[in-house]
């Protein structure tokens, strides 16, 4: 009965959806109406059990667990991403009302009309523009045509592809960063790649029998940042390809397409007119989206400075030709200039200013920042002052906000029905069992997703489709793929809902501005190419995942939080950088090994120079172990072939039987719920369905080849050999390293623990002439002076041992005065070999350590180099297949 229902729910939502009722409201509608006819159902016809007709739970439980699961996602400190819709709202809406559209599209034509086909070229270039900085498909499409259509029109060019172009360069603000579609995918990925995490490591626990996943096996999760990085690139691939294909046009039929002359020239005047036009609408997509790539603001506050200078740009603009029309962006243009300035001479901190140098920091930043918001508030005065365009703003922006959150809402609400009927393990179980893996998965709900873009908007397939299907496609290991990919991927289909008939609203905003002469049918006509380019750029995308996945690496690998290279789920990458520079430079580096282990090293403490002279030997074995690693990790390549398709095969099957487990459980569930006066029969016919699911079951199970349990322990072996060599191999790098650091180190502190010469005779003059009492402060401070200095430990533990003979309830001042001669004899033995080692080993060592530090050392290291985080991003940008260790 719980399909009966969710059919229900299906037909509900897709008959109030199709009669024109807001979806905000059809959303949770559907549901309420539909767990409320489940719980009448049950209540009447099996006996007062409200919850019969759920797979699992109640209608209470189900109709409060929408709004609970929505207030414990989003009432979270952490879970701040949604706050960056309104900022960019905000600032899509000001740049819309400021005609920033017409100035672009104005002088880009000009600058591109004389080539073929270059009025489409200009508004596929104002498209990409807008798309960075306004985001609005509605208000892009309305701008584009009024501008753009009358021109392309007179000048002869085919109706067809005009429209076309026009509402395909529109959408671009889906998928262009910043865009409000990237943000929710990013919002409700975060939480399927939990749902994720959790299944593939259920999935490991029974592949494998093991109780942890190691962490490289993870789902990696997403932010918005992420995405607005990996869906840079796919856009501008999809701008190259309407671009090109306006150009391929225009050169194939020239009269559909023709080039337009400009008649004024290109003088100086125009190119001042290019730049007035293309600087500002640039500057803020730098701002707002530079910000982000290096890493200097997160998305919500890169969406406060785009708002600003959105701001900013609309004080100016609406005032064109007005007295003192630039001022106030000037003044923010100083005030910026002056604060780069001020942070790169001061370092301000007004917890803590010590010196007048400080006090000058602190003034000018805060003349500098009060010009900054002179010149935003004398910009908002100015908007608010002509045509009430800031309050128009702020109703717009408030309504639309408005309009994403509930539809937020509804969604998590619909989506708790959809669960409460088993919708969410009937689509995983259908899902599952498709032959072809996780491809034939991908492929079906990306044709899903197209086909609903022709019905539904892109929010509803974004908070709906989503959080059902996204779990179950980055769960699973055979193709490992990131959140930020699948985002950008599904990014990328829903952005066809806006072209696709016959509810694609890029079409009715054309229709709504083009001309009578222009038939809806030429429309229709001129989007299909441009559908057509979008699925195409679909297809290079998945095929090449580095498009989207590099940049959010590189992001994260050169930031100054970016985790160090002993990471887990580098170390595939680090050792593939290892691999080659030991392939180029062996010879060098076990040259520079040899020259180390003949240094004289007897000056050293005995358990020093020990661990020294032994770190050589595990420097060289390094090279032989990550060679064996290597081809382990090869014969594991070649061994897969064949025990591949006994993997899947014994996988399928365990689906199955998976599928009769849930279905066992069902059963026996209903036969459990059977009211006391069921029939005979009816339990009989119950129990013969359990024992031929059984039977099924035990079939099913027989197909498992007989030789499995064989192959199985043999693959596993082999992986076992070659974690094992990859152990080897990292306990060989980390002990032949971590030797010459510490003694590096503890050769640079000897500077610092000569200064502390004296200290120790001061300490023995001080116990003998005050009260026990009052001299453990001061055996702390100094203990701690010298546990700062690399290899002292022992002096300071010395100091340690005194102070406690004088905190014991006896103090024992023979105790603290013998400790304290022990810590001052063994400061003269250090500063003795310490002195004789700095002049001896110091540079040797310094040389050796700095030819092994980016090979056999890296995994030691703090973090990458520029260059090895480069590698490491493009080695790790791609998508491995993991699935042969479950």
């Amino acid at each position: 009965m719980e399909l009966v229902f969710l059919a229900l729910l299906l037909l509900i939502l897709a008959f109030a959806l199709g009669s024109g009722y807001p979806v905000a409201f059809a959303l949770p509608g559907a549901a309420i109406v539909t767990i409320a006819l489940a719980a009448a159902s049950g209540y009447i016809f099996a006996g007062g059990e409200v919850d019969a007709y759920f797979a699992q739970g109640g209608p209470s439980q189900w109709l409060s667990a929408g709004v609970t699961n929505l207030r414990g996602i989003y009432w979270e400190v952490e879970r701040d991403t949604l706050i960056a819709i309104p900022l960019f709202i905000f600032m899509g809406i000001m740049l819309q009302r400021s005609k920033i559209a017409e100035d672009l599209l104005m002088t880009m034509a000009q600058l591109f009309g004389p080539v073929p086909g270059g009025l489409g070229i200009s508004v596929v270039f104002v498209g990409a523009l807008l798309a960075a900085t306004t985001g609005i498909v509605g208000a892009t499409v309305v701008a584009m045509g009024l501008i753009s259509l009358p021109v392309m029109l007179r000048n002869n060019y085919s109706p067809s592809l005009a429209t076309g172009t026009i509402a395909a360069s529109g959408t671009l603000g889906q998928i262009i960063p910043p865009s409000i579609v990237l943000i929710i995918l990013a919002d409700q990925l975060a939480s399927a790649t939990d749902q994720a995490s959790t299944a593939r490591k259920a999935l490991y626990k029974v592949s494998t029998g093991e109780l942890t996943m190691p962490s490289e096996f993870d789902v990696s999760s997403t932010s918005a940042g992420e995405m607005f990085l990996g869906a840079f690139i796919p856009g501008l691939v999809l701008v190259g390809l309407y671009m090109l294909y306006i150009l391929c046009f225009a050169i194939i039929r020239p009269k559909s397409a023709p080039a337009v002359r400009n008649n004024s020239g290109y003088d100086r005047a125009f190119l001042g007119q290019v730049l007035a036009t293309l600087v500002p609408p640039l500057t803020l997509i730098f701002l707002v989206l530079g910000s982000i790539i290096s890493g200097i603001a997160t998305v919500n506050q890169a969406g406060a400075i785009g708002a600003a200078g959105a701001l900013l740009m609309a004080g100016y603009r609406l005032k064109q030709g007005g007295r003192g029309q630039y001022l106030p962006a000037l003044l923010a243009t100083i005030s910026l200039i002056g604060i780069a300035i001020i942070l790169m001479m001061f370092d301000n901190n007004v917890k803590d200013i010590k010196t007048d140098h400080d006090r000058l920091g602190i003034i000018l930043s805060v003349i500098a920042v009060t010009g900054l918001l002179i010149a935003l508030i004398w910009s908002g005065i100015r908007v608010m002052q002509i045509d009430n365009t800031l309050y128009e703003v702020m109703i717009e922006t408030a309504k639309t906000t408005s309009l994403v959150f509930i539809i937020l809402l509804g969604a998590a609400i619909l989506t708790a029905a959809f669960r409460a009927f088993g919708g969410e393990e009937l689509v995983r179980d259908y899902l599952n069992a498709l032959p072809g893996g996780f491809w034939t998965k991908f492929i079906i709900v990306m044709g899903v997703i197209f086909v609903l873009g022709f019905f539904l908007d892109f929010i509803e397939i974004a908070v709906v489709v989503v959080p059902i299907v996204a779990p179950i496609l980055l769960a699973d290991p055979s193709a490992n793929i990131t959140a930020v990919w699948l985002g950008v991927m599904i990014g990328l289909n829903i952005q066809t809902s806006f072209l696709t008939p016959p509810f694609g609203f890029a079409l009715f905003y054309m229709r709504g501005v083009a001309p009578a002469a222009v038939k809806t049918i030429q429309m229709y006509k001129g989007v299909i190419a441009f559908i057509m380019l979008q699925l195409i750029a679909l297809g290079i995308v998945g095929y090449y995942p580095q498009l989207v996945n590099y940049l959010p690496k590189r992001l994260q690998l050169t930031a100054e939080t970016a985790p160090p290279p002993r990471n887990p789920k580098l170390q595939y990458c680090v050792e593939q950088y290892v691999t080659e520079q030991f392939a180029d430079n062996s010879a060098d580096i076990r040259q520079a090994i040899n020259t180390a282990r003949s240094l004289d090293y007897d000056i050293l403490p005995d358990k020093l120079a020990k661990s020294v002279r032994a770190s050589f030997d595990e420097a060289d074995k390094t090279f032989d172990l990550l060679a064996q690693s290597n081809q382990a990790a090869v014969d594991i390549d070649t061994a897969s072939a064949d025990f591949r398709p006994f993997h899947e095969q014994v996988r399928d099957i365990r689906t199955a039987t998976n599928q009769i487990d849930n279905e066992l459980k069902e059963l026996e569930t209903e036969m459990r719920r059977l009211p006391d006066d069921a029939t005979e029969a009816t339990r009989s016919a119950l129990q013969s369905h359990i024992d031929e699911l059984l039977q099924d079951k035990a079939d099913i199970e027989a197909t498992i080849p007989d030789n499995w349990d064989q192959l199985r322990a043999d693959f596993t072996q082999l992986q076992q050999q070659e974690r094992d060599l990859r152990r080897d191999y990292r306990k060989a790098a980390d002990k032949g390293y971590s030797s010459i650091a510490e003694l590096q180190e503890t050769l640079a502190g000897t500077e610092a623990l000569k200064a502390l010469d004296g200290e120790i005779a001061k300490l023995v003059a001080h116990v003998n002439a005050n009260p026990p009492e009052a001299s453990v402060d001061l055996l702390s401070d100094v203990s701690k002076l010298f546990g700062k200095v690399e290899g002292a430990s022992k002096i300071k533990s010395e100091i340690s041992k005194a102070r406690k003979a004088l905190r014991a309830k006896k103090p024992s001042l023979e105790k603290a005065i013998k400790a304290l001669d022990s810590a001052q004899n063994e400061y003269d033995e250090q500063m003795a070999w310490r002195a004789k080692a700095a002049e001896t080993l110091a540079g040797p060592i310094a040389e050796y350590e700095t030819r092994i530090s980016s090979t056999i050392g890296l995994r030691q290291q703090s973090r990458l180099t520029k260059s090895q985080a480069l590698y490491v991003a493009a080695c790790d940008a791609g998508h491995r297949d993991i699935s042969l260790n479950f």
